[in-house]
């Protein structure tokens, strides 16, 4: 019997249990989002790049650049940690394949989300991979200030995920710049018009 990384409850055979699987799902979609955040943080608001070019070589001690914002970028760490799990988990899954290389922080975020089931279940360390990935969050959160746009549920998964013709059902949310609905839970993709007409035609009357 094994009990959640995170939370401590008991989770059966698992690593990590649904609710910090969820999360930490949730967390590998916005960390590419919160990336997107740091390159805006790089020029104020009340500034625009050409403004920032004819006043650079002005006295001074304040830059319009934040500094923090510019460490954070230049040093790659949240590609590059982010990266490391999934070599990681690559290697523990499939010890027979070569390492992955870098493809960018959202493909790597994809992958990893892609494959929560079984890290969840048969990877020893989830706790530490659902830990790391939290703090990231927190760090770029910390940086970019304001939050990102929030999430809103638009409705209820309508796949099926077995034979008998069990409905998902779980709630799908959507954030202002997403192109396309995907079910947190059953992974399923919407995207489209036809997807979107489909979805909410078969949508649970109140």
């Amino acid at each position: 019997m094994n009990t959640c990384g995170l939370c401590g409850t008991d989770t059966g055979t698992a690593h990590l249990c649904k609710r910090d699987a969820t999360l930490l799902a949730e967390r590998l979609a916005d960390l590419p989002t919160l990336y997107d955040e740091l390159v805006h943080c790089l020029v104020p608001r009340r500034y625009g790049w050409g403004e920032i070019v004819s006043t650079k070589a002005a006295a001074g001690p304040c830059s319009p650049l934040n500094e923090d914002v510019l460490d954070e970028m230049a040093s790659g760490h949240m590609a590059a940690v982010v990266h490391s799990w999934r070599v990681d988990v690559q290697r523990v899954r499939w010890p027979q394949h070569t390492p992955p290389p870098p493809t960018g922080l959202a493909a790597d975020c994809r992958w990893l989300a892609m494959e929560l089931d079984w890290i969840a279940e048969h990877y020893p360390a989830a706790r530490d991979l659902a830990r790391e990935v939290r703090a990231l969050e927190a760090q770029a959160r910390a940086v970019v200030g304001d939050p990102v746009p929030q999430r809103k549920v638009v409705g209820q998964c309508i796949a099926t995920v077995d034979d008998q013709g069990t409905v998902c059902g779980a709630e799908i949310t959507h954030r202002a710049g997403e192109s396309r609905l995907v079910c947190r839970s059953c992974r399923c993709v919407y995207e489209g018009q036809n997807d979107l007409l489909l979805l909410l035609h078969h949508q649970p009357t109140a």
